[in-house]
């Protein structure tokens, strides 16, 4: 079926990030169903604005080989000069102001973007290389995208509406663009506020663990070619037909550099898959940076190559939040740290942001909004904050022991054993998109296994990434691992926190990058390790980072499973039937490593459960056992 075909099929709209998204239904009978392209956990529901700018300004800009970046600006009333906040990806941001942006079609807030004019910001929309109106070979997140934006900044910064005062702003693919175009360190650029990125996309998406997920970019993929359909029909609308012509040329000329081609071509971290890696480069950063990450961000993990470290600590601003990838929109947001960051650093006003604490934690963070105000109206129900980065947390092990048991102690016991490859719960993916636990699907229990400890004494307070170091042996030469962590509160409800996945050939350390709380696999050729048949080897499963409470009383717990539909993440695990087992004896001490900080400022009371966003609740499944 002709791609034109497909694209015919679409039946509805979702959003990821806050954009819409198209839905594609089999349009034929042909005596099978084709399945929808979905993407779980984002609002269904696009808002239409009126035009807020006092004039709008197309055009392109000419990178140092030639190539031509459409841009769109939306400049304040009045003469300017103004400030400027970029916003570049290879959504359609080229298009922004267009009658299909006015309608919400597009990957942009407009709501945002509308924030930022009011305050006396020009927003410029670019379109990267080889996407929508832009010209060029697409290459996602190529080594020309930092260069690209380093030709966009200085361009504009010369413009006689500008005055040369730049910033970068917005999330996901469009914060991936702040860490490349200041890696590259354009003269004008003053302050990047990145949100949900990518910094190693190897690992922080491709193939978390090792453990391929082609189902997020399989959708995705979807997801683009309706961004440039919308900058199309706008084109087509203004007669912009050299916009047309474009777009026509970048569907057949992407094909050939398509991320999911490259992630065949390209599925270990080789020299391809390392040009992507923004972290080699984000020590180049010398500007101050204001950055956003979601703890059960259903897009990106909240790993984000761990970039901050990479950053000198006095330009570095976090904020930290449980939640999901749009909460870069969130009203609180805007108006407590984007606006007065831009304000500080490009306006000069004294404002006092640089007094700010360097590391905010929006904890238990939750919403009485629905659909896109879900995101729009959260609020943390308590804030931990620290002057400096980083908020350094102490490692606290708890041991897998016998019985299903986290114990403080010892390890004791004989291996348990489980089937592989056994379908288990999903979550954060349910067909409306709703933050749940999916149902536990038949003969779940034979291949899942449980730990949990003792009701706690006093109340730990959960910071960082974490560590499921465990002993593990299968009868196949290689298995893939999924961790589970959770909440057992008194209640009896189970409450989801973070997830972790390795493939046991790719279990070889960076040691150089790898901390007792943070495991960094290789994931290199050379590195990879068959296992020998039940011959236990110790494989360190990364949690990306979180923040949690467990209050005194509750219990906490670690499921090992086969991978399972994460959010947006589809995992393709390995195959081949086996069965796996998990050691915990003297000589093969398994064991979970939080990492934990003070939590005297703890609230006492638990909250509702299924109240905390991205962290839903379900009843206890070995209630009984």
């Amino acid at each position: 079926m002709t791609l034109s075909k497909l694209k015919r099929t679409a039946k509805a709209v979702l959003l990821i990030a806050g954009l819409p998204l198209v839905a594609h239904a089999a349009p034929l009978t042909l005596g099978i169903k084709e399945p929808v392209m979905t993407m779980p956990g984002w609002d269904v529901s696009p808002q239409s604005t009126k035009p807020f700018w006092g004039k709008r300004v197309v055009g392109y800009i000419t990178a140092r080989d030639g190539v031509q970046l459409r841009y769109s600006a939306l400049l304040p009333a009045g003469d300017g000069p103004f400030p400027i906040i970029i916003n570049y990806s290879g959504y359609d941001p080229g298009s922004i102001g267009s009658n299909e942006y006015l309608k919400g079609n597009t990957a942009m807030h407009p709501l945002l973007d509308k924030a930022l004019v009011e305050k006396g910001y020009a927003v410029v929309g670019i379109n990267a290389r080889g996407t929508a109106c832009s010209e060029g070979q697409f290459d996602f997140i190529g080594r020309s995208y930092g260069t690209d934006g380093y030709d966009a900044v200085e361009f504009l910064a010369a413009l006689p509406w500008s005055n040369g005062k730049i910033g970068m702003a917005n999330w996901s693919w469009a914060g991936m663009s702040q860490l490349a175009t200041a890696s590259e360190r354009p003269p004008h650029l003053l302050a990047i506020a990145p949100g949900m990125v990518l910094g190693d996309p190897q690992a922080d998406s491709f193939a978390p663990g090792g453990v391929a997920q082609p189902g997020f970019v399989t959708n995705w993929w979807w997801f683009l070619h309706n961004r440039w359909d919308a900058a199309r029909d706008s084109a087509k609308a203004e007669g912009d037909e050299r916009c047309v012509s474009q777009v026509a040329t970048n569907y057949i000329t992407a094909e050939r550099d398509s991320l999911p081609s490259q992630l065949i071509r390209h599925p270990l971290r080789d020299d391809k898959m390392e040009e992507k890696n923004l972290t080699l480069r984000t020590s180049n950063i010398n500007i101050p940076v204001l950055s956003l990450e979601s703890s059960q961000d259903e897009a990106t993990t909240s790993r984000g190559g761990y970039f901050h470290d990479t950053l000198k600590p006095e330009l570095i601003w976090t904020l930290q939040t449980n939640g999901n990838h749009d909460l870069y929109i969130a009203e609180k947001f805007r108006e407590e740290f984007l606006i007065p960051f831009f304000d500080h650093f490009l306006k000069d006003e004294k404002n006092g942001f640089e007094r700010k604490p360097h590391v905010t934690v929006w904890e238990e963070t939750h919403t009485d909004g629905t659909g896109l105000m879900a995101s729009m109206r959260a609020q943390p129900r308590w804030i931990l904050t620290n002057p400096t980065y980083p908020l350094e947390a102490r490692p606290l092990v708890f041991t897998l022991a016998g019985g299903g048991k986290l114990v403080d102690g010892a390890a004791s016991g004989a291996p348990d054993l489980y089937a592989y490859p056994q379908s288990t719960a999903a979550v954060n993916a349910d067909e409306t998109g709703a933050p749940a636990w999916g149902p536990l699907p038949d003969r779940w229990n034979e291949g899942s296994l449980a730990y949990s400890s003792e009701p706690l004494a006093k109340t730990i307070l959960t910071h960082g990434s974490a560590s499921a170091d465990l002993w593990l042996s299968s009868t196949a030469a290689d298995t893939d691992v999924q961790v589970t962590l959770t909440e057992l509160r008194p209640d009896g409800k189970e409450v989801y926190i973070q997830r972790g996945w390795l493939r046991l050939s790719h279990r070889t350390q960076d040691t150089g990058k790898s901390t007792v709380l943070r495991p960094f696999a290789l994931n290199t050729t050379s590195s990879l390790l068959a296992l020998t048949p039940d011959e236990p080897v110790l494989g360190r499963v990364e949690l990306p980072k979180f923040n949690h409470a467990f209050r005194a009383g509750s219990r906490i717990r670690l499921w090992v499973e086969t991978p399972s539909q994460t959010g947006g993440y589809g995992f393709a695990p390995i195959s081949t039937p086996a069965i796996n087992k998990v050691w915990h004896d003297a000589d093969h001490p398994s064991r979970l490593v939080l990492g934990t900080v003070d939590a005297s400022k703890v609230p006492p009371t638990l909250s509702d459960c299924g109240a905390i966003i991205m962290q839903p609740c379900r009843a206890d499944p070995l209630a009984g056992q």
